[in-house]
């Protein structure tokens, strides 16, 4: 094959996300270190690149840093006033109405986490919940329980209430080892 036929194939070719040889007759055993004027190099893809998104990809092994304790402290009382301007500003004139509050709680944990997020703790797991409900003669009580460590983990909360609606938030570090 002409070295033109070989250009253009291996034009061809690069723009379809692979270069391989031409044919496997043409492949030639590697007697010594030194270029030929023949050789060609060889790329292959199993797919054209960008088109493995649905395919798993196996989870980067990190070593371990053996640090015990966290560098910087989750800081509760900034999260707290992220709870409180949160909730004031999406909750403020609302009135209850059950669809959209099972919606709302959705958009505030999500606000609440990115905000949380933001202030870029490192090595904590940020669990946030909200709660909302109708304001009336009732009562209700809230508990939660996991396996904690007193000295690394810790929380915030903050309780809403407009004339209609009452609101809990409750942001969980946990500090992850």
């Amino acid at each position: 094959m002409s070295d033109a036929a070989k250009d253009k194939a291996a034009r061809l070719l690069k723009k379809r996300g692979s270069v391989s040889s031409l044919s496997s007759h043409e492949v030639k055993p590697k007697e010594s270190f030194t270029k030929t004027k023949d050789s060609m190099s060889t790329v292959s893809y199993i797919d054209e690149p960008g088109h493995h998104d649905d395919i798993p990809r196996p989870a980067i092994q990190m070593e371990n840093t053996y640090q015990l304790g966290p560098a910087k402290r989750f800081p509760v009382a900034t999260v707290n006033n992220i709870l409180k301007d949160v909730l004031t500003s999406y909750l403020q004139e609302e009135k209850y109405e059950a669809e959209f509050c099972r919606q709302m709680t959705k958009t505030i944990s999500e606000v609440i986490k990115a905000r949380v997020k933001d202030l870029m703790i490192p090595r904590y797991k940020i669990i946030v919940l909200i709660y909302i409900g109708q304001l009336g003669a009732e009562s209700m009580r809230i508990g939660s329980r996991c396996i904690w460590d007193p000295a690394n983990d810790t929380f915030s909360s903050y309780s809403f209430k407009n004339s209609s609606l009452y609101a809990l938030a409750n942001v969980y570090a946990v500090y992850y080892e």
